[in-house]
Parts: C-alpha cells; structure tokens; sequence
C-alpha cells in the first residue's frame, strides 16, 4: 500500500458516519458523513467582498436617502444616521390592501398581511459586521428590539416577527451594502412553532427549559462509553468541546447536530425566553460575542457567506405558558455548500465536517 492509500486508509477509519437526532427538535436530524468531504470536488472561488465605504449608485448609501421609503427610524438622527430603517420596496408580505382568507377544498390561503423592513446596518456600503465596533453591533440589536415592540403592539395580528440577515449571494443577499431585514406576519414558522412545541412537552417531563440543560452540558459534562463485554472505551464525551466562547452573560455553541457545517448558535447563559427583555447591558455582552463569533468564521473560512436569524418567544397570550420552557436565541449559519437531492428527498442534512473539529477550528482562532 502506498503513502497515499495508506493515509485514506487511515483517515477513513477516523471518518464519522452517523446520524444525530437534534436534542431540541427531535424530529430532525442530521446525517454527520466526514468521508464525504473527502470526495473530489471543484474547489470554489473565493467571492471577493466589496469594499468600498460609498457607491453613488447604491440606495443603501449615506446621501441617497430618496431611493429609499422614509426612514421609520434613525440611529442617532436622520443627518448623521449609522442605522436606518426603513420599509422593504419588494415587500414579501405587506398591509397595503386586506384580503379574505380562502378555503377551497383541501386548499387554503391565508392573507399575506403583515410587514417587511429593511435594517441598513451601517452607514458604509462595505464594512463587514465583524469588522463593526462592539458598540455598533448593540445600537443594532437594540434597533431589532424596538422594531419587534413597536410591531407587536401596533396590530394585534402580527403573530410573529423574524429578524434575519442575509451575507453574500450564497444567502440570497441581492444588494452588497450591508443590511439585515425584518418580516412581521400573521403565522408562526414552522420550525419555530416546533422549537416551542418540543420545548414545551421536555419541560412538562422534566421542569427544565431544555435550552438551559443543553448549556448546562456544554459546561459540565463528560463521560466514557466502555464496550459492555470487553470493556474497552468505545468514546469519551466532553460536550464542553463544543462551546466556542464563553462571556459574563452569553454563550456562543457549535451544535451537536449541526444542520450546517459551521452552524454556530448563541444563546443568553441565564434563562430568558423573549428578545425584548434583553437589556442593554446584555445587548452590550452580546454584541462582542457576536462580533468576535463572525471574525472567527470570517478567518477559518476567508470570507464568509452566511445567514442569521433569531428565535424569540411570540406574544400573545397563547404563549404565555411557554416563559419558562422556551429559551430565545441567535442561530449563524454560514452557506459553504448547496442542498443536494439527498437532503431535498429526505429531509436529512448532510454534513462532511464534524461538528468536534469545526469547534475546533473556530476556538483556535486568534484574536
């Protein structure tokens, strides 16, 4: 056997081929298959960002306020703006006219109601969120949460609203100036509806959010599997090594069952099931997090495109019993690959990277 094979040979034996059931949504899971990455493949261009501090011809620049729909909100003032929000001119769902729910049969429509913002993030067109100041990074956040007030309380049939950011076209991001958006609609997604549902039926069996208990983990636990008849150690678990960074108030985590192969979450370290809530001083903890999070992922994988979007609690009464099972939270998912017909026909995320090693990979970053 020469080198080469010898090496496959032995890196195959090393590969992780299993399926790990998401402890939050059991119904999902996610085929981890490390050989797979081992596969030959075209290797990728590297998207080359762009830099540029203005564009005379972008609307989310800085003195082209008028390409825009009004500002419904300024940080710190309309003149000097470093956060500008305003409504989305192609709006997924909008308010513009009322139409009747419709049943059909089997077939049923509900009115797109709703709203659909556009958080610019900054006043210039190429900086990176990881190359924002800390500070920044909370005056945003706290933007997102004034926005989620203000829609709640305004129209009783908001039922929930999502904050995402798309980052690069292997996101959907169609305009380079940074920006993030804001979708208020008359329904609960379905994986949050989800989310909420298991959390709720964990928390009746065991009277524990079960957010806290996987935290809980990432910060106590280990243990040996031993072979029941030779006693040998078939695996030693120390799920602290999928923490990637720890502060005062926050925890950024590497998934067990990673849907995406650097899939990175962040949650509050102390009990908190609605966004709103979050007070400044967290805001602050977690804006550092947050930014130290995406120059991470930035460096391991020069240059990033991904997704986030944030999971919070919906108002309404109907959620009330849910405050002490339900845990909001930051999800990061960088897009490093396109859904095969596998993961389309199944259902089952494939991921070639163990999610062990892109913790790794991430806490070894220096700073």
């Amino acid at each position: 056997m020469n080198k080469n094979n010898s090496d496959n040979a032995q890196t195959e034996s090393r590969a992780i081929r299993e399926i790990r059931i998401s402890p939050v949504v059991p119904t999902e899971s996610v085929l981890v298959a490390t050989a797979r990455g081992m596969r030959p493949k075209k290797k990728e261009e590297r998207i080359e960002r762009d830099t540029r501090k203005h564009v005379d011809t972008c609307p989310f620049c800085r003195g082209n306020e008028h390409m825009t729909p009004p500002a419904l909100m300024t940080i710190p003032d309309e003149k000097n703006w470093q956060i500008r929000i305003v409504e989305n001119l192609f709006a997924i769902l909008g308010d513009d006219e009322k139409r009747p729910n419709l049943v059909m049969g089997l077939q049923q429509t509900i009115d797109g109601y709703g709203r659909h913002e556009v958080i610019i993030d900054h006043s210039e067109h190429g900086i990176a969120v990881f190359e924002m100041q800390p500070e920044h990074f909370a005056k945003m956040f706290n933007a997102y949460r004034y926005r989620l007030f203000d829609l709640y309380q305004a129209d009783e049939r908001i039922r929930y609203v999502l904050v995402f950011k798309n980052f690069g076209p292997a996101a959907g991001a169609s305009i380079p100036h940074t920006h993030s958006q804001l979708i208020a609609m008359p329904v609960i997604p379905e994986n949050v509806h989800s989310e909420i549902h298991h959390s709720q039926a964990y928390y009746e069996k065991h009277h524990q959010c079960i957010f806290c208990g996987l935290i809980d983990e990432a910060l106590t636990f280990e243990a040996t599997i031993y072979d029941r008849d030779s006693g040998e150690v078939r695996r030693k678990v120390d799920i602290g090594q999928y923490i990637i960074e720890r502060t005062e108030h926050f925890i950024a985590i590497k998934p067990f069952a990673s849907r995406y192969e650097w899939e990175v979450h962040i949650f509050p370290l102390k009990h908190q099931a609605d966004f709103i809530e979050c007070s400044n001083e967290l805001l602050d903890d977690f804006a550092g997090l947050l930014q130290r999070t995406m120059k991470r992922l930035d460096t391991v994988l020069e240059g990033v495109q991904y997704n986030y979007f944030m999971h919070t609690l919906p108002h309404g009464d109907a959620y009330k019993n849910n405050q002490n099972s339900y845990h909001w939270h930051l999800e990061i998912t960088p897009r490093t690959s396109i859904p095969t017909g596998f993961e389309l026909g199944s259902g089952l995320f494939v991921n070639t990277i163990s999610p062990e090693e892109a913790a790794q990979q991430l806490r070894d970053v220096k700073f």
